[in-house]
């Protein structure tokens, strides 16, 4: 009877170093004071970014590393009332000074940067089966057209590049954003579709270009602004600050985009 003490001391010694063994990381499981904090920041971009930003936030998180960007795509216009009602976004990318100065007034975003400039295009499907080789083909009989809708930036240049041409174009749709208007062309829903210069650049084989001449093409600044509500203040006027670097103006250079 006088040993069991001892026996149960040694039971219960044993017992406490083997709960801390398995208690202790392993070479395999880092410790967590090791591990990145993850930091996120939600995006609103002009559709017509679509293809460099997924590059542009690749690049961008693999530099960072714990840091996680969520793009949403639309219509310049759409996202800037989004954003001034009360939208969760942390940066804003637009294709259009007059949407970023809307977003700018109502007091969500200051100093936003130029990053690029985008000139318009008229696309036509793979092939170019209406035939359309110039301006004045849009007002052929016969001939459909898809525009953006008039509020939309890309609508907006389409409009003043068809007023100047002196043009009488009747569409036969008004899309969403410039990307909608590309889709419709690329799938031969239409003879044609005034988009930029970068969207046909990002869908080779599907559509074809046929440029406008100088003195009556439209071009549009890109401008992007961390927004003052973001969560992460730092991390929005970093990325802000990369999309606007030469590393990021290769990128979009690359894409059909002009330097600002």
């Amino acid at each position: 009877r006088s040993a069991e003490p001892a026996v149960i001391r040694r039971t219960l010694a044993l017992l406490g170093l083997l709960a801390l063994t398995a208690c202790a990381p392993t070479a395999s499981e880092p410790q967590a004071a090791s591990r990145v904090e993850t930091r996120a920041i939600t995006v609103f971009a002009a559709a017509s970014l679509r293809e460099t930003f997924a590059t542009l936030v690749e690049r961008f998180e693999a530099s960072h590393p714990g840091t996680e960007v969520t793009l949403n795509f639309g219509a310049s216009s759409t996202l800037a009332t989004q954003i001034t009602e009360g939208a969760p976004a942390d940066v804003f990318a637009s294709a259009s000074p007059r949407n970023m100065k809307d977003v700018v007034a109502t007091g969500h975003a200051t100093d936003p940067k130029i990053f690029a400039r985008n000139v318009l295009t008229i696309a036509v499907p793979a092939g170019n089966p209406g035939q359309v080789k110039a301006p004045s083909d849009l007002a052929r009989p016969g001939i459909k057209v898809a525009l953006c809708q008039p509020a939309v930036p890309c609508g907006v240049l389409a409009d003043a590049m068809i007023a100047k041409a002196g043009l009488a174009v009747t569409p036969v749709t008004r899309e969403a954003d410039v990307k909608a208007v590309l889709t419709k062309v690329s799938l031969g829903e239409v003879d044609a579709g005034l988009v930029y210069v970068s969207d046909v650049r990002a869908a080779p084989g599907k559509v074809e270009s046929v440029p406008l001449p100088a003195d009556i093409n439209q071009s549009t600044d890109y401008l992007i602004a961390p927004l003052v509500t973001s969560r992460d203040a730092d991390l929005s006027r970093a990325f802000a600050a990369y999309v606007a670097s030469a590393e990021a103006a290769g990128v979009l250079t690359e894409a059909g985009f002009v330097r600002p």
